[in-house]
C-alpha cells in the first residue's frame, strides 16, 4: 500500500496538507471569537493561532521538498518513512502545543527536536546520494 516511493510522498504531502489546513481554521476561529480582521489585535489566542500556523507555513514546505528529492533520487522506502514520519510528527506536536500555550512546552521541544531531526536526516540523505 504505502510501499512505493509516490505513493509514500502522496501520504505524507497529504497529512502535512490537512496539518496546516487544520491550523488555518484555528486562525480562523480565533479571528471571530476576537473580531479581529487583521493583524492579531493583542489577542493572545490569536497571537498563538497565527504563529502555529506561520511556523508550519516555515517548515512544512522544506520537509516536504526534501522528502520530494529522496522520491526522485529515489531513497529506500525505510528513510522516506522515517523522515516522513518524523517530520509530520514533529509538525503535528509543535503546532498543537504552540496553539495552546505561548510558553515552551514540551510539545513544543520535542516537536522542533523532531523536525529538526527529519530536516537533518533528509538534507545528509540527499547529500550522499549526490555523490555516489
Amino acid at each position: 500500500m504505502l510501499s512505493t516511493p509516490p505513493t509514500i510522498f502522496a501520504f505524507y504531502a497529504g497529512l502535512n496538507g490537512l496539518i496546516l489546513l487544520f491550523l488555518a481554521v484555528l486562525v480562523t476561529r480565533a479571528r471571530r471569537k476576537t473580531l479581529t480582521s487583521l493583524g492579531d489585535g493583542g489577542h493572545a489566542l490569536l497571537q498563538r493561532a497565527i504563529r502555529a500556523h506561520g511556523n508550519a507555513a516555515e517548515y512544512i514546505p522544506v520537509h516536504l521538498l526534501l522528502l520530494l528529492g529522496l522520491v526522485l533520487i529515489p531513497a529506500e522506502p525505510g528513510l522516506l518513512h522515517a523522515v516522513g514520519a518524523t517530520g509530520t510528527v514533529g509538525r503535528v506536536l509543535h503546532g498543537a502545543a504552540l496553539s495552546l500555550s505561548s510558553g515552551p512546552t514540551i510539545g513544543r521541544q520535542v516537536g522542533i527536536i523532531l523536525t529538526w531531526g527529519a530536516m537533518l536526516a533528509g538534507s545528509i540523505a540527499l547529500l550522499i546520494r549526490a555523490f555516489p
